[in-house]
C-alpha cells in the first residue's frame, strides 16, 4: 500500500494506476540504497509534467480535441529520452510511470539519458492519414517548448512509427528554422535514422532472453515460447527466437489468439498480420483459443510485449513458463511479481529486457550529431555487447544481494541516478 503522502494531488489515491506499481518498485529497492536513500524522494516525483490540448480540423470540417502529455521524470544523467504513444487509454499515471521506468532503464544499461515519455489519448485507427499528421504536428508544436536534441528526445512507442517521427522532426525543425535530425530517434533512414533501430527492442529481448535461458540451463532450440503482443517488439523477438530453433506456440494480439503445439510459422504469421492487421484468421493456427486461456499455455518462455499491467495477481498463478521476458513496459504488477517469484519463475524485467530500443536510439542520436553512420552489423554487435554486459551485471547483483532481477536492475539504475543527483547537488 503506497502511503498517502506519496500520491500527488493530480492523481486519485485509490486509482493510482501504473504509477503505483512504479512507486512500489522504488519502495522495494530503497533498503538497498544505503546513504543514497537520502535522495530517493527525487525518484518519486517527476521533474516536469506538461499536459496539452491538441486541436485539429477533421476531414469533415469539424474540430476535434485530444489530450496530450509529455512527462520528464529525471534528467540528472542527461536529456530526457522516451517514446510517444497514441492510444485511447493513455492516462497521466501511465505516462508518468513510463517516464520513470525510462529513467531506470537508461541508467541500468548505462546510456547517458534521463527518463521521459509522451502520449496522446486517441485511437489512431479512427483518424485518416491526414488527420493523424495534423494531430502529430500540433502535438509536437505544443510540447516543442520542452523537447530538443539536448533537452528531451522522443521516439516511437505504441501506435507510432518512423512516419510519426518524421512529422515530429519536420515540425520541430520548421519551428526552429533549421533541420534538427537529433530531436527524435526511430526516424526513417533517409532522415538520419539508424540501421537496426526498428528491430532493436525485439533484438534486445532476444539477446537478454538467450542469456537468461543459459543461466537456468534452458536450451533455446526446441524451447516453447508464448508471445503477447505481435507488433514491433513481439514480432521481431518471435522471429529471432524462431530462427534460433525455438517453437512459438502461442501469439496473442489486440484482436485474438493463435496457437499451435508444434510451433506457428512465424514468417507467415508476420505476413498475415501485415496484410490483415491482426493474428485473427491465420490459417496456420491449430486451434482457436480464448483470450484468457493464453495464460494457461504450456511454454518455457513467455514474452508479454503488449501493454502494462497484463500479468496480475489474478492470472500469475496460472503461468507455466520458466522465464518471463518483459518486452512491454510494466506488464507485471508487484503482486504478480511475488507470485511468480514464489513459483520459481525467472522474471527478466522491462528495464533490462526491452532496453535494446533506447540503446540503438542512443546510437542514432550519436550518429546524427557526428553525421557519420555505422553499418547494421556494427549496430547489432554494439547492441549485443551492451545488453549482454547489462544482463550479466544485473544477474551478479541479484546473486550477491539475494534479490530478484528486477530489484537488482533497479538497484543499479537508482544508484547511478542518485549518485548523479548527489554530485550535482541542488540548485540554487
Amino acid at each position: 500500500m503506497i502511503p498517502q503522502h506519496e500520491v500527488p494531488s493530480y492523481l486519485t489515491p485509490h486509482e493510482i494506476g501504473p504509477w503505483g506499481d512504479y512507486l512500489t518498485q522504488i519502495e522495494r529497492v530503497t533498503p538497498y540504497l544505503g546513504s543514497l536513500s537520502r535522495w530517493v524522494e527525487t525518484l518519486k516525483r517527476p521533474k516536469r509534467i506538461l499536459v496539452v490540448d491538441v486541436p485539429i480540423e477533421r476531414d469533415n470540417g469539424t474540430i476535434a480535441h485530444f489530450e496530450g502529455y509529455r512527462v520528464q521524470h529525471n534528467t540528472s544523467r542527461g536529456p530526457g529520452k522516451g517514446g510517444v504513444r497514441f492510444h485511447q487509454n493513455v492516462t497521466l499515471s501511465e505516462v508518468m510511470a513510463l517516464s520513470a521506468w525510462m529513467t531506470i532503464k537508461n541508467a541500468a544499461v548505462n546510456v547517458p539519458y534521463g527518463g521521459a515519455k509522451g502520449g496522446i489519448r486517441v485511437d489512431p485507427k479512427t483518424l485518416s492519414q491526414g488527420e493523424l499528421q495534423r494531430m502529430t504536428r500540433r502535438y509536437t508544436s505544443e510540447i516543442g517548448i520542452i523537447i530538443g536534441p539536448n533537452k528531451d528526445i522522443p521516439a516511437p512507442d505504441v501506435n507510432t512509427n518512423e512516419q510519426t517521427m518524421a512529422w515530429m522532426m519536420d515540425t520541430y525543425s520548421m519551428n526552429e528554422g533549421a533541420t534538427a535530425t537529433g530531436v527524435v530517434t526511430g526516424k526513417p533512414i533517409s532522415l538520419g535514422g539508424s540501421l537496426g533501430r526498428r528491430e532493436a527492442t525485439g533484438r534486445g529481448v532476444y539477446v537478454v532472453g538467450s542469456a537468461a535461458a543459459h543461466t537456468i540451463g534452458l536450451n533455446i532450440e526446441g524451447a516453447k515460447i508464448a508471445v503477447q503482443g505481435f507488433g514491433n517488439v513481439g514480432g521481431i523477438s518471435a522471429k529471432l527466437f524462431a530462427e534460433a530453433g525455438a517453437k512459438i506456440v502461442a501469439v496473442q494480439d489486440h484482436a485474438g489468439t493463435v496457437f499451435h503445439s508444434n510451433g506457428l510459422n512465424v514468417p507467415k504469421l508476420l505476413a498475415h498480420v501485415a496484410e490483415f492487421g491482426s493474428v485473427v484468421g491465420f490459417s496456420g493456427s491449430e486451434e482457436k483459443m480464448s483470450r484468457d486461456n493464453f495464460w494457461d499455455v504450456d511454454c518455457d518462455i513467455m514474452i508479454p510485449a503488449a501493454l502494462e499491467q497484463q500479468i496480475t495477481e489474478t492470472n500469475a498463478h496460472r503461468i507455466r513458463a520458466k522465464i518471463i521476458l518483459e518486452g512491454a513496459n510494466g506488464p507485471t504488477t508487484p503482486q504478480a511479481d511475488d507470485i511468480l517469484h514464489a513459483k520459481g519463475v525467472l522474471v527478466v524485467p522491462d528495464v533490462l529486457a526491452n532496453a535494446g530500443g533506447v540503446t540503438v536510439s542512443y546510437f542514432e542520436w550519436v550518429q546524427d550529431f557526428s553525421s557519420y553512420f555505422w553499418s547494421e552489423d556494427e549496430i547489432n554487435s554494439r547492441l549485443t555487447r551492451i545488453m549482454t554486459e547489462a544482463f550479466n551485471a544485473v544477474r551478479q547483483v541479484s546473486v550477491d544481494k539475494e534479490v530478484s532481477l528486477r530489484t537488482a536492475a533497479f538497484l543499479i539504475g537508482c544508484t547511478r541516478v542518485l549518485q548523479a543527483r548527489e554530485m550535482r547537488g541542488l540548485y540554487p
